[in-house]
This record gives C-alpha cells, structure tokens and sequence, in this order.
C-alpha cells in the first residue's frame, strides 16, 4: 500500500538529515522566477571566461529543469555544511602565510555529495517500495541551485549572491537530487533577511558584487584563483591579499554569521565532520609552498578542491600573495622561482612580486632573470616590476 504523501515526504527528509545533511528542502522542477537576472548576468559577460555557463544547452535547460531529466516530478535540494572561516586560529608563525577558503579545507565535495546522495538513493527505494530514476548535481549541471534552495524554502538569495539560511548562515554547499517521486514541495522562502545592510558590497576587496544579487566574475578573488587559467588582471592582483584559493570575506562580515544564527551565537562551529580541516591547508606557508614540486603538490591536495587551478594556478597565486606580503621572507623564494620555475605563469608572477619590494636584492633578481628568460609574457612583467623601483 502506497504511503501518505505527506509521512513519505517526512520520512526522505528524515533520511536525508540522518545521513549527514544540514539542510534538505523540496521544490518543483518548473521554470524559475528569476531566470532574468541570470540572462541579464550573461548578456552582460559577467561570467568572464566561463563560457560554458552560456552554452544554448546551458541557457535551455537552466530556464526549464525538465529538459535535465523530463521524467522529474520533483528536486529534493540539500546542503551540507562547512567549516567557519573562524573556527581555527591564525597561526603564529615567523613565514607568511595565506589564506585557502574554508570550504576547501578538506575533502573535495566532488567526493562527498555523490557517495552521500548514492546512499540517499538506497533509502529512496527503500522507502518507496520500488526503484526511483535520479539525477543528482553538486555546481556541475546546468541549473540555478540557489534559486531552486530559494524555492524548496532552505533560505534566500543574498547580495553577495550566497544562500543564507535563516537561523544557520551561509557556509553550506548545496546538491540537488531530481527524482521521478511525487512528495510534497516545501513552502518557498520569501522573507529577505539582508534589508538595508551593505557589509558585503562594502567588505569586498575587488569590488566585485553587484546590485541585482550577482557578481562580476572577472574581479572575484574566487574566480581570479581558481577558474582564470591565465594571469591574473595587474590592477586587482594588490587587492588579492593573501587568498589563495577562493575567498570568504563577504561571508565572515556578513551579520548572519557573526551574530544573527544559532551556530554564531553557539561560538565557532567546525561545521560536518565530513569537512574535517588537513593539516597545513587553512593557513599554507607561502615560502613552503612556492617550493612545492608537481608531485608534492599533487600528494598534497589530493581529492582536495584545491586541485582545480592546478599547480600552475595555486603557484600563481602563492607568488601573488608573497608580493602582497612584502615580507622579505620571500625575497630568496621569488627570486629562485623567477630563475628556475618551469611554469611560464608562475615566473611572470614571480617577477610582479618582486617588483612589490623596494629592495636592491629585488631588483638584482629581477635583472637577473631579465638576462636568460625567453617567454615575451614574463619578459614584460620582468619589465613592468622593473620600472617600480
């Protein structure tokens, strides 16, 4: 006999909460509100050089879920939560140090949302009484999760584009589970908890969030160093800090976090211990780190987020923040990766990081490698960093 709509949609929730998720909604897969601002975001190129966001597929099945799976009946949306970028100390440490967004702290999600929605799928059978066709995505199929969190009633769409839960902020990774069972679909949420604040627009360090609840990619530091592949735009690169990989700033200033949510006023929260922190990857030693060979780097962030970029991309980076630092540390780092670096990206780095320090020992390096290096790109940068001293 088949169960009461309403005591099976409770009881896949229960499921869900059972296996580790922190949020669990269920919406339906009709059109979204909002798919103008989306349309408006790519007519205005602020997806930068993330072309496949725009594709014709993209933009189809984005305005109409049920051309991803057509026998959908509804989406059960889900998030699981990450650690505080607060939750761990800074360290104390005679090395700079960067800074790796606290989502990537541990194992890549990559991982975890399909082994953890594979189980849910088990129990979806089970509590059906029959086999039920899925589809899940966690940020890799084409449609608008936030929207679909929105309206599965998990929290509103904020300014600095995040989801935020009302009484649990917003550091939750979202996945989405379409399914071909009928449950009931949780009441959208409406409520728009940011009001008049600006903390995050204000708190941005590349400007980068725009009015109608969007970004402008090409200024995002979680862009600049994950998704961009090339070098890094010379005006925001002095904005980057010491980010390494991705960027939590509009999140810590953010009052739902800091005060407003039951985990901030619990005090620091590790978030699922399926999230559990590595050690050195919070706060990496920036001169450790520009020593890391393709191997160690590998070894290193292995099932890691912090593989995107690759180790082009994260050494990038790591010679950016070292220039930010101007701690003269890393003046023997840059000065031998300017020299001996295989990666054209990283030397061009490199050399815009030497040219941070006013320095004699700067400078020498810098001519130096102006004397043997053959790529026209880091030649220019080489001749930029040389032109500030």
């Amino acid at each position: 006999m088949a169960k009461n709509l309403s005591i099976l949609t409770e009881d896949v929730k229960t499921e869900a909460y059972r296996l580790g998720f922190s949020l669990v909604g269920v919406t339906t897969p009709n059109p979204p509100d909002h798919l103008d601002v989306y349309q408006h975001w790519l007519q205005s190129r602020r997806h930068a050089s993330m072309g496949y966001l725009a594709t014709e597929s993209a933009r189809q099945r984005r305005a109409d879920p049920r051309l991803v799976m057509p026998e959908c009946r509804n989406i059960l949306t889900l998030g699981l939560r990450y650690p505080s970028p607060v939750s761990l100390p800074v360290p104390q440490t005679e090395h700079p140090f960067g800074r790796i967004a606290s989502y990537a702290w541990g194992e890549d999600y990559h991982f975890i949302f399909p082994e953890l929605m594979g189980q849910l799928k088990d129990g979806l059978r089970r509590l059906a009484g029959r086999e039920v066709t899925t589809r899940g995505y966690t940020d890799t199929g084409p449609i608008l999760e936030r929207e679909l969190a929105q309206r599965a009633g998990l929290g509103w769409i904020a300014k600095n584009s995040c989801l935020i839960a009302l009484r649990q902020g917003s550091y939750y990774l979202l996945a989405e589970l379409f399914m071909k069972l009928e449950l009931e679909p949780d009441p959208p949420f409406t409520l728009d908890g940011c009001g008049s604040c600006r903390r995050c627009i204000e708190a941005c360090p590349t400007q980068c969030i725009l009015p109608d609840r969007t970004l402008d990619s090409a200024r995002c530091i979680s862009y600049l160093t994950i998704e961009n592949k090339g070098p890094i735009n010379r005006e925001l690169r002095p904005f980057m800090g010491k980010w390494l990989f991705g960027c939590d700033v509009c999140q810590m200033v953010c009052p739902w976090n800091q005060r407003f949510a039951d985990a901030a006023r619990e005090g620091p929260t590790p978030g699922s211990p399926i999230f559990t922190p590595r050690s050195e990857v919070p706060f990496p030693d920036l001169i450790r780190e520009l020593a890391l060979t393709p191997q160690a780097y590998n070894q290193k962030f292995k099932r890691s987020p912090v593989q995107r970029p690759r180790r082009r991309g994260y050494l990038r980076n790591v010679a950016i923040a070292l220039g930010n630092s101007t701690d003269r540390a890393g003046l023997l780092a840059l000065a031998a990766t300017i020299q001996h670096e295989p990666e054209v990206l990283v030397r061009g780095a490199a050399a815009w990081a030497l040219g941070q320090f006013d320095l004699p020992a700067a400078r020498q390096a810098l001519s130096k490698a102006s004397s043997t290096e053959t790529d026209p790109g880091v030649l220019d940068e080489i001749g930029k960093a040389l032109s500030n001293h």
